[in-house]
């Protein structure tokens, strides 16, 4: 069950207003919209190409060379990982246009990725915006008996080599999402009350044709037109959706799991700060002064900006960042970044690596 946690939004109400003033003067000053600009158009073009170009190329052009074939898995996995990265990512928060219903268009990039809206929506917006790295309620530390995330997750003895074997089951959490994951959340959160029950017959449906939409096209059509034998097509699927798996637990791990976060389990369901400065122990940037890691990440290296500004488009983060990081420095709360993304997983791995090992454990589990 989800613990619905309660923060003492009473505290830091003035750095929260502050910032919230200056992030709505640059927009007023500066004369722009917080949604997408043409910057952010030409994004989706070529990502959205990265994607589908590769896809109409395997299933058209006839090719039987085996490398290029992989090859073009490849592009397609990384295509993927980016549509997830910017225009789902975006879309689904609501921050791609300000018309909710070409809004609502781009949210079929999730679709097409192999992920359903609905339950990306629950589980990211709701969940992990709302309680970040909080024990029971962040989806995104949930354990997964396989992983030690945090002090206050149990510690098997296999725990002290996950920060070798991490990489691959990296791999497994997007194979699970397109195939069961879906399926499984839409009872979940009927039965947490995210989904209500009156809206659940037309919720569960949508996630079936969705899901269906994206299993014909993206995993029955290749099997079908291109061809080579139907095993090399679908361990090629595997291989392209590895890939995926891998960055995208990169691109989001480096975030929150990595040592300067903080991860927090209150027994009495109340946090002890406010749902601002939460975020800002909970969450690291890193590579903000790399402008092509920024263009492929969606912003995601902004973290800190983007969990307290989801509605504003990504491409707005590095100029609101400085605003960010002034107003923090004013009222002395955290600020955490890394100077690259090697160095955020290098943090990563080593955090893995020290909740792996036996010491000073808040729990134990034999």
């Amino acid at each position: 069950m989800i613990i619905r946690y309660k923060f003492e939004n009473k505290l830091d109400r003035e750095f929260a207003a502050a910032l919230r003033t200056r992030v709505n003067t640059y927009f007023q000053d500066n004369q722009i919209q917080r949604n997408a600009n043409s910057k952010m158009i030409i994004k989706t073009i070529a990502v959205l190409s990265m994607y589908l170009v590769p896809y109409f190329l395997l299933i058209l052009a006839g090719f039987t060379n085996l490398w290029l074939l992989m090859g073009l898995w490849m592009i397609m996995g990384i295509g993927k990982a980016f549509i997830g990265t910017t225009i789902m990512h975006d879309s689904i928060h609501g921050s791609y246009f300000k018309n909710p219903a070409m809004n609502n268009l781009m949210t079929f990039s999730a679709t097409i990725v192999g992920v359903d809206k609905l339950i990306w929506h629950i589980q990211h917006n709701v969940l992990h915006h709302t309680y970040t790295n909080l024990e029971h309620a962040d989806e995104d530390i949930l354990p997964r008996f396989v992983f030690r995330y945090n002090t206050n997750q149990p510690h098997k003895w296999f725990h002290r080599f996950q920060h070798i074997y991490a990489p691959i089951f990296y791999c497994v959490p997007l194979l699970e999402w397109i195939t069961t994951k879906d399926f499984i959340k839409v009872f979940d959160y009927k039965r947490d009350g995210l989904i209500k029950k009156k809206d659940f017959p037309m919720e569960l449906t949508k996630v079936i044709l969705r899901k269906a939409f994206y299993w014909v096209v993206f995993l029955v059509l290749p099997v079908m037109l291109i061809p080579v034998p139907a095993w090399i097509t679908i361990l090629m699927i595997f291989a392209s959706h590895c890939i995926t798996g891998i960055m995208l637990a990169m691109i989001f791990q480096t975030a929150h799991v990595v040592e300067p976060a903080e991860f927090f389990d209150e027994e009495d369901e109340r946090v002890k700060h406010s749902w601002v400065a939460h975020q800002l122990k909970t969450t690291c940037n890193y590579g903000m002064d790399d402008k092509v890691l920024s263009w492929f990440l969606g912003g995601l290296n902004f973290q800190i900006e983007h969990h307290l500004f989801p509605e504003i488009c990504h491409v707005h983060y590095p100029a609101i960042s400085k605003l960010v990081q002034q107003t923090v420095k004013e009222f002395e709360l955290p600020y955490f970044a890394f100077p690259s993304f090697g160095a955020a997983v290098a943090s990563h791995f080593k955090h893995m690596k020290e909740m792996g090992s036996a010491k000073d454990l808040k729990v134990q589990v034999a």
